[in-house]
């Protein structure tokens, strides 16, 4: 239990990087500022007079204030219990469009 070999704490707990269950009011802050700077982003290359089909997919997108909490936050799962898992537990989600779900979710 003690002396030169005892576990250290992260042995104790278990995995090394904890993801909780749920996002933090901070990290929603956060995700709602990200979707408002893509929205000026869009925004800006739109009156810019550009013209190219990224564009076009980019423009059909919803914006932040359009998109319901559950769009923002959670995205499908066909694994998860709900088909619903937060929107923290996909790999890259800071840099990947997640605005979009497949029809009836």
């Amino acid at each position: 239990m003690f002396g030169p070999f005892r576990p250290t704490a992260i042995n104790y707990g278990g995995l090394l990087w904890k993801t909780p269950w749920k996002l933090s009011p901070t990290r929603k802050a956060n995700q709602r500022k990200r979707l408002k700077r893509v929205d000026a982003v869009i925004e800006t290359v739109r009156q810019s007079g550009v013209e190219c089909t990224a564009l076009d997919e980019a423009l059909r997108l919803p914006k932040e204030h359009e998109m319901p909490a559950r769009d923002k936050y959670t995205v499908f799962s066909a694994k998860a219990v709900g088909y619903r898992k937060g929107i923290h537990k996909v790999p890259k989600w800071t840099r990947m469009t997640l605005r979009t779900n497949p029809r009836g979710f």
